[in-house]
């Protein structure tokens, strides 16, 4: 084995004991183990290749990529510093879902509370976690549970239960981690009666959007002179990182359209359809459907990934089959559905038409109805208890766009 500058053949030749027993390690612990491993392994011998790229890949398998432009986002910290020192008060119990790196817990705490008990079941960001609210000097008043938020016992995780609850488990369209009935037990279970919330809502819209960038990078069309197009009914619906979304320059040819309404304080996992109409109000041309969020944190207090927003979110589009001419007047049939986990739209283009049609019929719980729309349901439905085989809680799941 070649000598690296610097490293004696002693420590080389332990810090390739210490790799190859990473590699043999079973991954049961999370990565755990073996991340001590090659850290050990590393300290010996700190340009050990193998030990570099095993690492990585470790990381990068049990750490979302997401959370480092999530903790880089200017404007979604500051509006949860805003909202979490509005919302906390002196004394209170905090429960955090969703640890990550402590950012939300070590703002809970600087806000005055008596003590922040955050959940992370992934055992590496946990233990990065607690070492951050150690340098920070937080270690007294914050605790890291690594496990799932619905693990948690009162009495013996938690003394008490919480006066709020803080959490950032919302993806592209707020369902993907598992919010609603994350939140659902959370507040049936872990919280005081009337407990606080951040966020507060949520809000899933839709518009029509042009962008022919974004056709010809999810559906091209051709290739070197081959016809590419039944390869593109395997993507129909594009995930856009904030990276393509500056260059797809989406155009709106019409405003927001609210699809569902959630209310995070008094989590409903019931499923939700709906049929409405989404207006044009522009001329061009129609290629997709694009689903955007807004939640308020605390009153006045919003964070948003429509169109106009920048940060680390990324947006869904759900690309229409043909590309569409469009007028002002002119409106679009779509169809959303919601399991409480997951979200689908189908675009009726087949009836596309300048000629109006009646208002939105929705199927949906009744608390998310609007007096203008006409329910149909065929009782009323109340919450249903949280059970782990109804949309099972994924707050800390791999998203593959957040």
């Amino acid at each position: 084995m070649p000598e690296t500058a610097g490293i004696q053949p002693q420590g080389a030749a332990e810090a390739e004991r210490l790799v190859q027993r990473a590699k043999s390690e079973p991954l049961v612990d999370g990565g755990l183990k073996t991340s001590h491993l090659l850290s050990a392994a590393l300290s010996h011998d700190p340009h050990h290749h193998a030990a570099q790229v095993f690492q990585e890949r470790l990381h990068q398998m049990f750490v979302p990529r997401w959370h480092f432009p999530m903790l880089a986002d200017t404007a979604r910290n500051q509006a949860y510093a805003k909202a979490i020192a509005a919302k906390v008060t002196p004394g209170d119990v905090v429960l955090d879902i969703g640890c990550g790196a402590g950012l939300t817990a070590m703002l809970a705490a600087r806000a005055g509370a008596k003590h922040v008990y955050t959940c992370e079941q992934q055992p590496l960001i946990a233990q990065a976690a607690r070492q951050v609210i150690t340098d920070n000097g937080l270690a007294d008043r914050i605790t890291v549970l690594q496990k799932w938020s619905h693990e948690i016992v009162i009495g013996e995780d938690i003394p008490e239960p919480a006066d709020l609850v803080l959490s950032e488990i919302v993806d592209t369209v707020l369902l993907g981690e598992g919010a609603l009935a994350t939140l659902s037990h959370a507040m049936a279970h872990l919280a005081k009666p009337n407990a606080r919330t951040i966020p507060e809502r949520g809000v899933l819209k839709a518009q029509l959007v042009q962008s022919q960038r974004l056709v010809d990078q999810w559906q091209p069309q051709q290739a070197e002179g081959f016809d590419l197009t039944a390869f593109n009914q395997l993507a129909n619906v594009a995930q856009i990182t904030p990276g393509d979304f500056s260059t797809c320059q989406m155009r709106p040819l019409g405003g927001p359209t609210d699809l569902f309404r959630f209310d995070f304080a008094k989590p409903d996992i019931t499923p939700g359809a709906i049929t409405t109409q989404l207006p044009c109000t522009e001329p061009g041309t129609l290629h997709a459907v694009l689903v955007s969020f807004e939640m308020e944190l605390a009153p006045g207090i919003l964070v948003s990934n429509d169109l106009h927003s920048g940060g680390h979110w990324g947006r869904t589009a759900y690309l229409l089959q043909r590309p569409t001419a469009a007028q002002p007047g002119d409106q679009m049939t779509i169809t959303a559905q919601h399991d409480a986990s997951h979200l689908s739209l189908c675009a009726h283009e087949e009836e596309f038409s300048a000629t109006r049609v009646p208002a939105a019929t929705i199927w949906v719980n009744q608390a998310w109805s609007q007096p203008h729309q006409m329910v149909k349901a065929p009782a009323p439905q109340v919450n249903a208890p949280w059970h782990p085989t109804v949309a099972m809680p994924v707050e800390h799941q791999v998203s593959p766009v957040h």
